[in-house]
């Protein structure tokens, strides 16, 4: 679809979103946050030992 404006040129340009303001992390976000830190940690952790027990 379309826009023209009143002298008849054509619109062509993206709608923009309509802003919203972000909201602070919950205490149980914050919780979530921790675990997943501490996962990814011991992931990376685990991997950096098997590589180096390859070698």
């Amino acid at each position: 679809m379309q826009y023209k404006d009143e002298a008849g040129r054509l619109n062509n340009f993206a709608k923009e979103p309509k802003m919203y303001g972000a909201e602070p992390p919950t205490a149980t976000e914050k919780r979530n946050y921790v675990f997943m830190g501490i996962a990814a940690m011991a992931l990376v952790s685990g991997l950096t030992a098997i590589a180096f027990s390859i070698q």
